[in-house]
Order: structure tokens, then C-alpha cells, then sequence
């Protein structure tokens, strides 16, 4: 899944592969777009505000969870081995879209 992320992530543009805390990562200059967590095969998703965390989470809670050490930040986590493309791309796109104009 994460090639599948890496993937549709270069087709926005301007996206390079690089790393964070010493894992995969997705950047836009140096800005992280996404990273891998290698340890539970999960990604960290940026531009998701609390609330719609909890929504998330409540709906899909095998795809979708929180540490607490994400918990005061626009972050959801996803794991990648129950989620498609498709749970992870809007997100990807949302925080792109919000990179890619700076």
C-alpha cells in the first residue's frame, strides 16, 4: 500500500520521496506531506482537524486510530494493511493542496 501512496502522491507534483525519524516519507520541499510508520505499517495523515478525526475513527476504527502523541494535532493514522488508496488519497491531496500553494 505504501508503494500505492507513494505513487499517486508523485502524480500530484513536486512531491519527492525522502525521510522522517529515519523512515519513509513523502515531502514537498521540506514540508512532510506523509510518512510510514514501519513498526505497525501505518501512515501519518496531516490536515485532519480533531473532529473529523473522531468521525473517522468512530466509523472505521479498523482503518483509522490515534496515538496519544497525536492527539493536539491535525493528524489521523491509518493502517495501511486494512485501508485503499482511496481512505488515504484525500487526505494526501487535502494536505498537497495546502503544501504545493506555499
Amino acid at each position: 500500500m505504501w508503494s500505492e501512496i507513494e505513487a499517486y502522491a508523485a502524480s500530484l507534483g513536486g512531491v519527492v520521496a525522502s525521510s522522517s525519524y529515519g523512515e519513509p516519507s513523502l515531502k514537498i520541499g521540506k514540508a512532510l506531506l506523509t510518512r510510514l510508520r514501519v513498526s505497525d505499517n501505518s501512515a501519518v495523515l496531516k490536515s485532519v482537524d480533531c473532529d473529523e478525526r473522531g468521525e473517522l475513527i468512530s466509523a472505521r476504527p479498523d482503518i483509522y486510530f490515534v496515538e496519544d502523541h497525536y492527539v493536539g494535532h491535525d493528524i489521523v493514522l491509518v493502517r495501511l494493511d486494512h485501508a485503499e488508496l482511496g481512505d488515504v488519497a484525500p487526505y494526501i491531496y487535502r494536505t498537497w493542496t495546502r503544501l504545493a500553494g506555499k
